[in-house]
């Protein structure tokens, strides 16, 4: 009886001493401010969400991007011209067209001259640097004949010539690419392989690069087609000349053409045989049907 009142003794203890804390704890509650955890939270929620809002904003950059740098080709520019000038003298002419190229650092790249009966003409292909292109067609206008035609023409091989270079880059990149793996080849049948698309590249990269020194060439050096022209004239006693000599021409035509209508029917005799012999039988039939 004793241990059991014991028992239930140390347990109201335990209880009361549960019941305290919880009063305490309530008391605390009460004393603190009735908002304080909610705006505690309420500022946590804040600055999370400032958190993530910032977050989702774009930075700003702390210093200027510098932009990437592309390389560009400069615009590459055919021209070309012809010009055809009616002079008074061809070769002081041609004295003046040197003179004339000298000065603009030109040169001749061909020279025909054909002489006629009714005129004489001098034919220049002149390559000429790009800067002095214009110049060298205004000094021939002025003051060396009658210029009878001009015609100048531009042509813009800028695309092309970058299409050209940067398929040319790539090829030696594979072409690099190519000959690593040539050195690392495990088989006589790789090796061949990789051989034949080095030679392939090799020949792409060739026919690229003197499709790119041609444009150069074109570009840096202008073509300009000049032709010198001079007619000859025929003075007054050189017409009568001329026209007693024409009218003997005449004459001796008129006999050629006579001898060869003449051979014409010397080379007709077979049928000049046949036509004899045919009307001795028609006579010979007609005799023969009167009787």
């Amino acid at each position: 009886m004793k241990n059991i009142f014991l028992l239930l003794l140390f347990l109201i203890i335990i209880q009361c001493n549960k019941s305290e804390n919880l009063a305490k704890e309530e008391a605390a509650i009460q004393v603190a401010p009735p908002n304080s955890i909610s705006e505690k939270l309420k500022s946590d929620d804040k600055v999370s969400a400032m958190a993530v809002m910032d977050s989702e904003q774009p930075q700003p950059p702390n210093q200027e991007i510098a932009p990437k740098k592309i390389d560009t080709i400069s615009k590459k520019v055919i021209k070309n011209g012809n010009m055809t000038i009616q002079v008074g003298d061809i070769k002081k002419a041609h004295q003046q067209v040197n003179e004339i190229i000298k000065n603009n650092k030109a040169y001749v790249q061909t020279e025909e001259f054909r002489n006629t009966d009714t005129d004489e003409n001098l034919n220049l292909i002149i390559r000429v640097p790009h800067k002095n292109f214009d110049a060298l067609i205004n000094s021939f206008s002025d003051g060396l004949g009658s210029v009878l035609s001009k015609e100048v023409s531009s042509e813009d091989v800028t695309e092309e010539y970058t299409d050209v270079s940067i398929k040319l880059a790539n090829k030696k990149i594979y072409l690099e690419k190519y000959r690593d793996l040539l050195k690392n080849a495990a088989s006589t049948k790789d090796m061949l392989e990789i051989q034949e698309k080095i030679r392939g590249l090799e020949d792409e990269i060739d026919v690229a690069e003197g499709r790119l020194r041609f444009i150069d060439d074109r570009v840096n050096y202008s073509t300009l087609n000049l032709t010198l022209y001079k007619e000859k004239v025929r003075s007054s006693a050189t017409s009568k000349i001329g026209f007693g000599s024409r009218f003997a021409d005449s004459l001796t035509e008129g006999w050629n053409s006579f001898v060869g209508f003449i051979l014409g029917l010397v080379s007709l005799w077979p049928f000049l045989l046949i036509v004899p012999v045919i009307i001795f039988l028609w006579k010979k039939w007609r005799a023969r049907e009167k009787k």
